[in-house]
């Protein structure tokens, strides 16, 4: 199981965001936890300026940057559709 480190840019971004999108990415944060459904999840590792980061999949639209933080940690860095790539 990871664990899961939640930086305060993550928390401000998923502050602002509908409560029913909250509760769609609470739930797949449960999944991402478990190594097994990173696959469904879309777990890559991105590109350009962004190389040393991962990203997954909450829906359609809303993606998730985190970054290893140690041995079986992750922190989650952003949330928010792929504007934030850019």
């Amino acid at each position: 199981m990871l664990e899961i480190i939640y930086t305060p840019s993550f928390i401000k971004q998923l502050n602002t965001l509908e409560s029913d999108l909250r509760e769609e990415i609470v739930e797949k944060t449960e999944l991402f936890k478990n190594k097994k459904n990173h696959k469904q999840l879309k777990v890559h590792k991105l590109k350009g300026r962004l190389s040393n980061r991962y990203s997954f999949s909450v829906n359609y639209k809303i993606r998730i940057i985190f970054c290893h933080f140690g041995k079986g940690e992750v922190a989650f860095l952003a949330v928010g559709d792929h504007d934030m790539y850019k």
